[in-house]
């Protein structure tokens, strides 16, 4: 059983309207103006026995590669972005998360797992990429931060304004983008049907606070009909 439901708990929506009256944020997606920024759909969150192993992580495949699609057909931007390190001792390596968040017993397997070259580094082959999208590392939870491609840079120098962005882990990867993005005033979108997190509890922490004050926050089929429509 998928640990996401199809539309969004009362509570969580009630909580998010209190304060500016409305679901809904934004009005509208320009698509040329729009990049998809996909987060950590790697190998090895995707592959059976690999080291961050997440099952439902497999349920993001279609509503992520749909989005791809669509933005793509419109003329924006897609982002594919890997969690990325380096050996340890070297600058890429995050020595405050990998020695203080994962155990020792499971240290080292981490490490090589997010190292380039490894296979689990990889994107999953059944992510539907183009040789026009953008393939990134990421050294950190949040696409933006001590991240040396400087993508906010990039999407600038591309016109981009608005991001949507998907992916695993909800209340990780995915928030810590949304905040860094909304405070760096890109309109933001997640949708909540191509995001996942380990647990429901998790993923549903994640989106109570992304919906409050980060980004609107809707299914894909309505995010779909935003790009149509733009």
């Amino acid at each position: 059983m998928s640990i996401k439901e199809p539309s969004l708990p009362a509570e969580l929506v009630d909580r998010a309207i209190y304060r500016r009256g409305t679901l809904a944020v934004y009005d509208r997606i320009v698509p040329q103006r729009t990049a998809l920024l996909a987060l950590d759909m790697q190998n090895v969150w995707l592959r059976p026995g690999a080291p961050f192993h997440t099952p439902n992580t497999i349920d993001t495949l279609v509503p992520i590669n749909r989005l791809a699609r669509a933005l793509r057909a419109k003329g924006g931007t897609v982002c594919w972005f890997q969690q990325t390190t380096g050996a340890p001792g070297t600058p890429e390596y995050w020595a405050q998360y990998f020695d203080n968040f994962v155990g020792d017993q499971y240290r080292g397997e981490a490490v090589a797992a997010l190292t380039p070259g490894n296979a689990l580094h990889a994107l999953h082959d059944a992510l539907d990429r183009a040789p026009q999208d953008l393939v990134l590392p990421k050294y950190r939870f949040s696409a933006f931060i001590r991240n040396p491609s400087d993508p906010e840079r990039m999407l600038r120098e591309r016109g981009i304004d608005t991001v949507i962005v998907a992916g695993t882990a909800t209340n990780i990867g995915c928030e810590s983008t949304v905040r860094d993005a909304m405070m760096l005033d890109f309109n933001t979108f997640m949708p909540h049907d191509a995001t996942i997190a380990p647990y429901y509890d998790g993923h549903l922490a994640g989106m109570r606070s992304v919906m409050q004050a980060f980004a609107d926050v809707r299914g894909v089929d309505e995010i779909v009909t935003l790009i149509n429509a733009g």
